[in-house]
């Protein structure tokens, strides 16, 4: 997290060094590509879950709607921090219940939209 405020920061030179060490040679997205991607997926994620309010009442949609975009806005600061990071921030031994609790809900709701589908 320091990193990350070295980079709002202005230190131009940890600016490289922080990009090339979060990015292990698979992602070459710069700076400005990497903060598009966070701001679309949270938003995308954040209109999910607006439309889940609206579908409240049809529990399949809601709970497709609700999970995906919570896991898109989890899931958009790998695009700051890299997955890597994410998944060890998550998994830190501070976080691990929250993380485990946040992990049952999405399966408990995607098993129940399943279930309350098949049903019908």
């Amino acid at each position: 997290m320091w990193k990350l405020k070295q980079l709002v920061a202005g230190d131009e030179e940890r600016e490289e060094s922080f990009l090339e060490d979060e990015s292990d040679g698979i992602c070459s997205l710069s700076y400005t590509q990497r903060m598009y991607a966070f701001a679309a997926c949270l938003l995308a994620g954040l209109v999910c879950m607006f439309l889940s309010i609206i579908v409240f009442v049809r529990p399949i949609k809601f709970a497709i709607l609700f999970t995906f975009g919570n896991l898109l806005a989890v899931g958009s600061t790998a695009f700051v921090i890299g997955p890597a990071q994410q998944i060890n921030m998550m998994f830190d031994s501070a976080r691990i219940y929250a993380t485990t609790v946040y992990l049952v809900c999405v399966l408990i709701a995607l098993i129940c939209a399943l279930l309350v589908s098949l049903k019908s």
